[in-house]
C-alpha cells in the first residue's frame, strides 16, 4: 500500500509529535481513512523529509510523530522560473501543477495586455491560496520536499524590469520566430517567459527582446498557453536539468 505523503507548515524535528493542520487532517481521517499506527511521509518545504507514524486520529485533527529523517529533494540542478501569463478557468491550475511536477522553482503570474482575468484585493490573495495549495499537492504526488516559489502576481513590464540571478538567461516564446533553445551551451539559471491565451502582443514581445529577452519557438504548431510552458520546461530541463 503506497504511503502519503502530506506536507506541513510548521518545524519538524525527529521524535517529536505534531498536529497536523485541517486539511490534511481531514484527507488522512475521512477520505483515506487511515487509523493510528499507519505509517506516512511528511515534509514542510525545507528540504528532506520524515518518515512518520500515525498516534491519533479524531474527528478533527490527527496527529504524528516523527520518526527519520532523510535529506531528500529531488530538486533540479536548473534554476527555472516560469513567467506566465495569467489564464481563464482551470488553465492556471493545470500550469502551476505541472510547472511543479517539472521542476520549476520559481513561477510568476503576469498581468498582460491580453490577460482576461481581472484581479485584485481579496480575491487576488484568495487565489494566490488556492494556487498555493495547488502547488503543495503537486509536490506531496512528485515527491518534492521544497515547494516552488510563487511570485506575487504583476505586470509584464514589472517582471522584464526586475533584476535577475548574474547569468540568468530569459527566454519569450514566440511561434512566429525560428530560434530554438541554445543546446550546446551549460545553463543555470533560465526564466521562460508565456503569454495568456491568445499569447503576447507584438509590442509585448518587442518589450521583452528590448530587456533581453530571447526569442523561443518550439516548432511549427501553434501550442495553447497551458501546453506551451509544458513542453518549454521538459526541454530545458533535458538539456541543462536532471532528465539526462
Amino acid at each position: 500500500m503506497r504511503v502519503p505523503r502530506v506536507f506541513t507548515d510548521q518545524p519538524l524535528q525527529a521524535g517529536s509529535t505534531v498536529t497536523l493542520e485541517e486539511a490534511p487532517s481531514r484527507h488522512l481521517a475521512k477520505v483515506l481513512r487511515m487509523t493510528a499506527g499507519r505509517e506516512l511521509i511528511l515534509f514542510n518545504g525545507q528540504g528532506g523529509e520524515f518518515t512518520a507514524t500515525l498516534t491519533e486520529v479524531g474527528k478533527k485533527a490527527v496527529e504524528a510523530t516523527l520518526d527519520a529523517f532523510t535529506a531528500e529533494d529531488r530538486e533540479s540542478p536548473l534554476d527555472l522560473e516560469l513567467a506566465i501569463g495569467l489564464s481563464r478557468g482551470d488553465r492556471m491550475d493545470w500550469v502551476i501543477q505541472k510547472a511543479t511536477e517539472l521542476g520549476a522553482t520559481r513561477i510568476t503570474p503576469l498581468f498582460t495586455e491580453r490577460t482576461e482575468v481581472k484581479l485584485k484585493g481579496d480575491r487576488l490573495e484568495k487565489k494566490k491560496e488556492h494556487w498555493r495549495q495547488v502547488i503543495i499537492s503537486a509536490c506531496e504526488q512528485c515527491q518534492r520536499n521544497r515547494l516552488p516559489t510563487l511570485a506575487q502576481p504583476q505586470a509584464l513590464a514589472d517582471w522584464l524590469a526586475a533584476e535577475r540571478t548574474a547569468g540568468t538567461r530569459r527566454f519569450v516564446l514566440h511561434h512566429r520566430d525560428s530560434k530554438g533553445l541554445p543546446a550546446q551551451e551549460a545553463l543555470t539559471h533560465v526564466s521562460l517567459l508565456v503569454g495568456p491565451e491568445g499569447g503576447l502582443s507584438e509590442e509585448e514581445i518587442e518589450q521583452a527582446r528590448a530587456f533581453g529577452c530571447e526569442p523561443l519557438t518550439l516548432g511549427p504548431r501553434v501550442m495553447r498557453t497551458e501546453t506551451a510552458p509544458v513542453a518549454a520546461i521538459s526541454l530545458a530541463q533535458y538539456l541543462w536539468g536532471d532528465w539526462r
